[in-house]
């Protein structure tokens, strides 16, 4: 490996990691203001909003998260009557989760509002600020999905 392609790597995951903690804590103030769901709970309502039904190794391995911690929370968002278990017809073994009207409609309502919170914040941005925050949130996001995608494609899990 080159000696520059090591520093850009290093320099990547130096960021990335430092990234995290940083989008976190902004994150997880506002949710926790405006609802008593957890991130976790969150991100299996998130999941599921944009799958639909999943079972629960497939919500698992999408969220990188262990089977029990993930039974765990469905236990949770079903007693609130956001998500409901069904069968699987061919196989019953299998338990399938999926989204319902009132989790789709708490999903929908609690990401407007970490939005809205998050919009006044950047607004605060100037217009440059802005313009360079758009381009590169876009690129980062384009570049972790499109690893995402080759990570998965030599793996087992979430295919």
């Amino acid at each position: 490996m080159l000696e520059k392609n090591k520093i850009s790597i290093d320099s990547s995951i130096e960021n990335l990691i430092s990234i995290h903690p940083l989008l976190s804590k902004s994150f997880t103030k506002s949710i926790r203001t405006k609802t008593n769901l957890n991130p976790g709970s969150l991100y299996v309502l998130g999941v599921l909003r944009r799958h639909d039904i999943l079972s629960m190794s497939e919500i698992g391995c999408k969220l990188s998260m262990p089977k029990p911690h993930v039974t765990s929370l469905v236990d949770k968002l079903i007693a609130e009557d956001m998500v409901e278990r069904l069968l699987d017809p061919k196989d019953r073994r299998i338990v399938n989760i999926r989204i319902t009207e009132k989790g789709i409609d708490d999903f929908n309502a609690i990401k407007l509002e970490i939005s809205q919170e998050l919009r006044i914040r950047l607004e605060k941005l100037s217009a440059e600020k802005l313009d360079i925050l758009a381009e590169a949130s876009k690129q980062i996001k384009d570049i972790l999905i499109e690893m995402e995608l080759s990570y998965n494609g030599s793996s087992t899990c979430c295919k």
